[in-house]
């Protein structure tokens, strides 16, 4: 593993749960809340979690989408906690998004020239003349045709427009790109597709990626570390292969008792995961996961568990960890 090409230090994502005409909100939504985490440099780490856990704010904040309330971010060995607009621009192009929905993140009324020559101004190492040659090099590193280069979004199939996103996110000679739910508006088929075109464009490329999904199969065959979330925290972070045999954490065993197995001579019931989704502007006191979790005693309740290293590159944020992970009771069965 190579040194980290991001570091979170204790960062916090907060936005105002009331808007009082004067002084300041008296309530916040904790969408992030107190992450400290490494994305270690040629990585695809990945980020899973129920909907509504901060997943995606985690990923904006990262590229300075989302305001940072507090908390350190290091991009390349370099603060950019507190840098403006004018400061951030230096690592802007180095620093890229996909989004989930293709057709929604590209402009209708511009072709695919206009779209990919737009973000390849941001690379000022290709001059403008150069800009067409660029577009048709990037269109052929995502398997699409260079007739297809003066044609509209509204043109292309769903598969071919996330490629499209994925050619305009490496206009600009990126290190990092974030792949927010960036495979779950497709059907299966392409889904596959696009995903062995991430993977050979990391080997390729010698990108870091942190993927954002709730499709914990596609974890498995992609990621090499996973970073599970819950109510704004991680809550664990494991190379994927032990994440899911011999999870630390109750709350990594629960997500993946609730994928359900394509058998159905297997026996196993699909698991169902008790409780709501706590509130991120009000979470539960002690360990957010309690009033959910089969194995809580009153510290759960009353404190909030630490960060523990489990590993080199890994971690857990459980009170009884060990002992659990020492019982087998978290086993994947």
């Amino acid at each position: 593993m190579n040194k980290p090409l991001i570091k979170l230090e204790q960062i916090n994502t907060w936005f105002p749960d009331n808007k009082p005409v004067f002084g300041k909100p008296t309530s916040w939504i904790k969408a992030v809340n107190d992450v400290s985490l490494n994305i270690i440099e040629g990585e695809c780490l990945g980020l899973v979690g129920e909907s509504g856990c901060g997943k995606s704010t985690m990923g904006r904040t990262i590229l300075r989408l989302a305001p940072l309330y507090s908390g350190k971010i290091k991009f390349m060995g370099d603060d950019i906690s507190k840098s403006d607009d004018k400061g951030l621009k230096p690592y802007r192009a180095k620093m890229q998004m996909v989004f989930q929905d293709p057709k929604a993140s590209l402009n209708p009324k511009m072709t695919i020239f206009k779209i990919l020559s737009e973000a390849t101004a941001l690379n000022l190492r290709v001059a403008k003349e150069n800009y067409l040659e660029q577009a048709v090099k990037l269109l052929d590193l995502v398997d699409l045709r260079p007739e297809h280069i003066y044609r509209y979004p509204h043109e292309f199939s769903g598969g071919q427009q996330q490629r499209i996103c994925v050619a305009r996110a490496l206009a600009t000679d990126p290190k990092f790109i974030v792949f927010d739910e960036a495979t779950s508006a497709l059907d299966v088929s392409v889904q596959a597709q696009v995903i062995n075109l991430m993977k050979d464009l990391q080997n390729k490329l010698d990108l870091t990626y942190l993927f954002i999904s709730h499709d914990l199969s596609i974890m498995e065959h992609v990621c090499s570390r996973v970073a599970v979330m819950y109510a704004g925290q991680i809550i664990e972070v494991q190379d994927s292969g032990s994440l899911f045999d011999t999870p630390r954490h109750p709350y990594t065993k629960a997500l993946k008792n609730a994928v359900p197995i394509a058998d159905p001579e297997s026996g196993k019931e699909l698991g169902i995961l008790k409780g709501e989704v706590p509130k991120l502007s009000d979470p539960p006191s002690g360990c957010h996961f309690h009033p959910r979790c089969d194995y809580k005693e009153n510290i759960c309740v009353e404190k909030s568990p630490k960060v523990r290293k489990t590993g080199k590159n890994s971690q857990v944020k459980c009170h009884f960890h060990e002992e659990l992970w020492k019982r087998g009771v978290l086993r994947y069965t």
